[in-house]
């Protein structure tokens, strides 16, 4: 369950989501793991995603360089 990967003050949503967005995923930075938590945010007692920060990092400078065209 993802409360129990991470405070629930710890996840957040892209800075481009809006605050009524409904189809959205939050992150957590599982500080001093090296990991980051991803999750949907409409089942925030749902299972959550556990992957390196480095792969995080990577795939949101993918994004940013418009590698993932649409």
């Amino acid at each position: 369950m993802a409360p129990d990967i991470a405070s629930e003050g710890a996840w957040f949503k892209s800075s481009y989501s809006s605050e009524n967005a409904t189809n959205c995923v939050e992150v957590a930075d599982l500080t001093g793991t090296g990991r980051v938590a991803i999750r949907d945010s409409k089942d925030k007692s749902g299972p959550a995603l556990v992957i390196p920060a480095e792969s995080f990092a990577a795939f949101v400078t993918a994004v940013r360089e418009g590698r993932f065209p649409l």
